[in-house]
């Protein structure tokens, strides 16, 4: 009679002995563990890729940073040598339904015959292209040689014309109230002829006359100086960099000049603060369905991974 007792397995170790399933366990809890960083670098590329389109459709139809380094603004904006040149946020939405009237500041496309106010150098293949795509996205990179930033003086059907008795721009023979105005020359060195602004285009000039080289230095083109609707990229509306000159920027009713004895002292026009902050809503309700379905996805995960 043996004492070997059948069915029992030969030489097992008591100390040796797991819980049934524990192997298991253990290789579910290491997936659990190495399944954030993998899933990380996984969502990475479409995460960069969705931000990617929404900055475009953002720039495309919202608002775009611009950084314009000419002097013809001074001093709405700060654009000369040895300042710190002015970033601007230029809103698209409130020419959706409308277009540009006296007063506003517009970033536009310039026509061919206008000579561009900076030299950029071109990238020379598509990785520089890119960095200079995004630096003018976000406005730290030169704009490109077309684009410009003026105030709008006359629009389509208006008759704009230098000087009268006082120095100042008429349209339709009224004097504009120009308080924005800086370093002006002489009137007998800024005087120009009248010119009826055709319809579809605008007539635009520099807060800095003295260094503008605006419309009225374009009179003799076939376009009499003016540049069209269509061209217009969007209004000026917010000053986002230096830090210390953030605010809005405003857009005075220049044409009415009785409305200049009714503003308060030190008042150069009414800003439109809702619509400057409009693209950032847009932008960020944009990124809110992104965000919503990624949280969602993680959750169900994270769910699908619990123990029990």
């Amino acid at each position: 009679m043996s004492s070997d007792r059948s069915g029992e397995p030969a030489d097992v170790v008591p100390g040796d002995q797991s819980p049934p399933g524990a192997e298991d366990t253990g290789r579910r809890s290491r997936r659990r563990r190495e399944k954030p960083e993998s899933s990380l670098l996984r969502e990475l590329p479409v995460l960069l890729l969705v931000a990617f389109v929404l900055a475009l459709v953002v720039k495309t139809f919202f608002a775009q940073a611009f950084f314009i380094p000419s002097g013809s603004m001074e001093q709405t904006l700060h654009g000369c040598p040895g300042c710190t040149g002015d970033r601007v946020l230029v809103n698209k939405v409130p020419y959706w339904f409308g277009e540009p009237e006296p007063g506003d500041i517009v970033v536009f496309r310039g026509p061919d015959t206008w000579a561009p106010e900076v030299e950029v150098d071109e990238p020379a293949n598509w990785f520089t292209g890119a960095l200079l795509w995004l630096g003018r996205t976000v406005g730290v990179a030169p704009p490109s040689e077309d684009d410009y930033v003026k105030r709008v003086i006359a629009t389509g059907g208006q008759t704009v014309e230098c000087c009268d008795a006082e120095g100042r721009v008429t349209v339709d023979g009224q004097p504009l109230d120009e308080p924005y105005v800086y370093q002006d020359t002489p009137p007998e060195s800024r005087a120009f002829d009248a010119v009826t602004v055709p319809e579809g285009r605008l007539w635009v000039m520099g807060d800095h006359r003295s260094a503008s080289a605006d419309s009225r230095s374009h009179v003799d083109d076939r376009y009499s100086g003016t540049i069209a609707v269509d061209d217009v990229i969007g209004k000026a509306a917010l000053i986002v960099w230096p830090v210390n000159r953030f605010g809005t920027l405003d857009d005075p009713d220049i044409q009415d000049v009785g409305a200049s004895a009714a503003r308060p002292s030190g008042s150069a026009g009414t800003a439109h603060p809702v619509a400057s902050v409009l693209p950032l809503g847009a932008g960020l309700v944009g990124a809110l369905p992104v965000t919503v379905w990624h949280h969602r996805r993680r959750s169900r995960r994270a769910a699908r991974h619990r123990p029990g």
